[in-house]
This record gives structure tokens, sequence and C-alpha cells, in this order.
């Protein structure tokens, strides 16, 4: 097992439980917050989440290919349900053998198998980008650690920015210019789709 397959989980882990962290501020009030994801409210944002976590945890144990494994619930509560659906995935991620196996994300393909830690890197700058999201929807600091800045933008920056990217469900819209004076959290969202501005 190669040494950054490792680092890879330990760097979704924490970009996990720092979503979490942002999440857990969320009042019921903010649910219907604007977020930088168009037409998406913060409720909608976090079902998303949710259902992210619970689909790659499927994912990990081969049972990706599911529809019902990526599920589309509403939550009484989005808030705690996102800290249990985070605590579910991360669980997942840690089981012994996970990085000897293949993922199916039908999301970016029915068919392909991804290796382990490829799937686990599509994940972790997936949750950069919205945990910055809740942040920028919350007007709270997204205090991102240097180096965890450093290895999204390499993810970021490999993501295929095609004609797919406006397709109906694509995971980033296109990537826009990235200001003068860029932060690297800010060429992360740029990368992917973002302004780094919002909602300027």
């Amino acid at each position: 097992m190669a040494r950054n397959d490792l680092e890879v989980v330990a760097l979704d882990r924490r970009a996990v439980e720092l979503s979490v962290r942002i999440v857990s501020q969320a009042k019921p009030a903010d649910l219907s917050l604007a977020t930088p994801c168009a037409g998406w409210t913060l409720r909608d944002l976090l079902e998303h989440m949710i259902a992210q976590h619970y689909g790659f945890a499927a994912a990990s144990a081969g049972r990706g290919a599911d529809p019902g494994s990526w599920p589309q619930d509403r939550h009484d509560d989005p808030v705690a349900a996102y800290a249990t659906a985070a605590e579910y995935l991360l669980a997942a991620f840690a089981e012994p053998g996970t990085l000897q196996r293949s993922f199916v994300l039908p999301e970016i393909s029915p068919t392909l198998r991804f290796p382990a830690a490829r799937a686990i890197s599509f994940h972790f700058v997936d949750y950069v980008a919205h945990g910055w999201d809740v942040a920028r929807s919350l007007g709270l600091p997204f205090g991102l650690d240097d180096d965890l800045a450093r290895a999204a933008l390499q993810v970021a920056t490999r993501v295929p920015d095609g004609p797919e990217r406006l397709s109906p469900g694509a995971a980033f819209a296109p990537g826009v210019p990235a200001p003068p004076g860029a932060t690297t959290v800010d060429q992360i969202v740029a990368a992917l789709g973002r302004s780094a501005a919002w909602p300027g």
C-alpha cells in the first residue's frame, strides 16, 4: 500500500472533520440560506452532502452501483444527520482492506471502477469545496490548513474541465478564473466552478 494512499485517507478525514465543525454551527433558520451551489439552499446542500457520505461508504464496500446506496432522504434535522453521516463515512474508509478495493461512483460512470485512493481523493476535494460552500453560506471563516489546501488544489486542477461540466447533475460547474492574488483556497474553488467572491 503506497504511503500517499494512506495520506489521502488522512487528508479526507481532516476535511470531513472540518466540514462537521462548520455545519454544526448552522441553526434551523439558516437552512433556507442560498449557497454557492447554484439553485441550492443550505438544506439542499446538506442533504446532498449526507447522501454522498453514505454513497461513498457503500462504494467502499462494493455497493456503489446500487442506486439505493445514494439515499435522497429529507431529514428533520439535517445538521445532526450530517454529523451522523460523516461519522459513518469515516468509519467505512478506516475499515481494513479499503485501500485494496475499487469503487463504482455512478455520478461519474456507472461502469468504471476507480482505485480506492483515487476515489477517496474525489471525496476529499468534494468536501473541501462543500466545506467552503457551507462556510460561505453561513458567513463563517473557512479554516483549511495549508497542507490540506495544497493537496486539494492538486486534485482540483486534475478534474477534467470540459463540456461534461455543463451536463445536468455534473459534480462541478466549469472552472472560472481565479482572482488576482488568489489564495490557494480561492484557486481550488475557482477550478471547481465557484467564484471566490461569492455572493458578490
